[in-house]
């Protein structure tokens, strides 16, 4: 009987046979978590339990943990797949990591609609400049910013999008609704995305110039790779409108920070919406706590009701895939690496 191309070969068929979970799920979850991987050997443990992780280290073949991987899973002797359960991967986007054939993957999309909402927090407060508005409200005075009557709201703007993933793709749809011109800008190729007026893709040999050149507002939802590192910098800030605002959702070394305090000091970009930075916290000395026209949340986003509903189903789905044989969800590649600056 001829192998359907849906259903790999037995040969291709991965098995699992024992896996450390450091989640901080319930009892139910991680039933549910052991009952699909069916392995002979399942150790849930604490995230700090270091003797617990190293011990099982030593045999496992699957790991489902709550943080990053660091030396011990790189060089576990057994491991073949790791999830790591949150969404930036950058700190296990580590070289050796694919010299040595580790599979790794994350729950990127988990919380995507929450983090494209945060991005718009960020668009209509700038748009409405609701810092000086609340100062206003405080000083019980009416009508007293100069020129407010010469604004315009979001309805015909255009939206510039930096990473056309799953949070990439909510903003786009929130751009739509707010009656905007959206243009995405995307490593991969995405053929007829929805939502979006121009598709720029870096695999298409396409520049990010026309989404700096036009756009009023730059929402950033890429990866922190090698070649996303201070992809915003002297050269994209004097390239963008003078009315134009940045907003970073993605990590905070994709924006060069000194050269967007200058850029926001001279007058160059109108304002920036800023949740990561390059050195987090935020030093208490960073100009960027003081910018009038700098929004900042201290990498915080508020939830979903599923999101850890999310999370679990990505796990599941993978652990179908993994079997399968066939490429896992949120996978990292080596276009993904991401090598720390000093």
């Amino acid at each position: 009987m001829q192998q359907s191309a849906a259903e790999p070969s037995l040969s291709t068929r991965r098995e699992i046979k024992s896996v450390l979970a450091t989640v901080p799920y319930s009892p139910e979850e991680l039933q549910e978590l052991k009952s699909a991987v069916d392995a002979a050997d399942f150790i849930h443990c604490s995230p700090t339990d270091d003797r617990t992780i190293s011990r099982a280290l030593q045999t496992v073949d699957v790991a489902i943990i709550a943080g990053d991987l660091d030396e011990r899973f790189v060089s576990a002797p057994n491991l073949k797949w790791v999830h790591c359960d949150h969404s930036g991967l950058t700190k296990s986007a580590r070289p050796e990591i694919f010299e040595r054939g580790l599979l790794v993957t994350g729950s990127a999309g988990r919380s995507a609609a929450a983090l494209a909402q945060h991005a718009f927090y960020f668009a209509l407060a700038l748009t409405y400049d609701a810092k000086q508005l609340i100062a206003k409200q405080a000083e019980h005075a009416w009508r007293a910013i100069p020129g407010y009557e010469d604004k315009l709201g979001l309805a015909g703007k255009t939206l510039g999008i930096v990473g056309y993933g799953q949070t990439g793709a909510e903003m786009a749809a929130l751009g739509k609704a707010f009656q905007m011109r959206v243009i995405a800008y995307n490593r991969s190729v995405v053929t007829s995305p929805t939502n979006v007026d121009l598709m720029l893709c870096t695999e298409r040999g396409e520049s990010i110039d026309a989404l700096v050149d036009q756009s009023d507002i730059i929402m950033l939802a890429t990866q922190l790779t090698d070649v996303t590192y201070h992809m915003f910098g002297t050269v994209q800030f004097s390239r963008m409108k003078d009315t134009a605002f940045i907003i970073n959702m993605a990590r905070g070394p994709v924006i060069d920070e000194v050269a967007l305090i200058k850029a926001l000091e001279a007058g160059e970009i109108a304002g920036a919406g800023l949740d990561v930075f390059t050195k987090e916290p935020l030093p208490g000395d960073s100009p960027l706590w003081d910018q009038p026209n700098v929004l900042v949340t201290p990498h915080m986003t508020p939830g979903l009701p599923d999101k850890r509903r999310r999370s679990i189903n990505m796990i599941l789905e993978n652990i179908r895939r993994y079997r399968d044989g066939k490429s896992l969800l949120n996978a990292l590649s080596e276009k993904d690496v991401f090598t720390p600056k000093a």
